[in-house]
């Protein structure tokens, strides 16, 4: 069986990528609703954080630069937010999922016989 691994081994350095490749995207997504919107700095941010959190922001940009510009971020961020998440924890999730199947064959070879999954109902 192939295994497959990080150039990142180490959680400090996965964790500060994933930090990092987030707080780009904020900076320039704070930046761009300061520019289009006129916002400040915090009210940017605080918008910014409630897109990439999926959340939704409490108000609607009014410029249409500024509705663009955070449809825009909205994708960028959302989905740096969820790749950032998915390298940090990748390693570990995927030695869980190592784990339960070691415990499924374990449990196999012990009852003698594969264990079924069922298609659906019974009739």
């Amino acid at each position: 069986m192939r295994h497959f691994h990080h150039h990142y081994r180490s959680p400090l350095k996965r964790g500060l990528f994933s930090v990092g490749i987030v707080l780009i995207v904020m900076v320039i997504g704070t930046t761009g609703m300061r520019h289009f919107e006129k916002m400040t700095y915090l009210d940017a941010f605080y918008f910014m954080s409630m897109i990439a959190t999926a959340q939704g922001p409490m108000m609607i940009p009014v410029t249409t630069g500024g509705k663009l510009f955070a449809a825009l971020m909205a994708f960028l961020s959302v989905g740096t937010v969820v790749a950032a998440l998915g390298f940090l924890f990748g390693p570990f999730m995927g030695k869980l999922w190592k784990i339960g199947a070691e415990k499924i064959v374990e449990v196999e070879e012990r009852a003698g016989h594969k264990i079924k999954v069922k298609d659906g109902p019974e009739e």
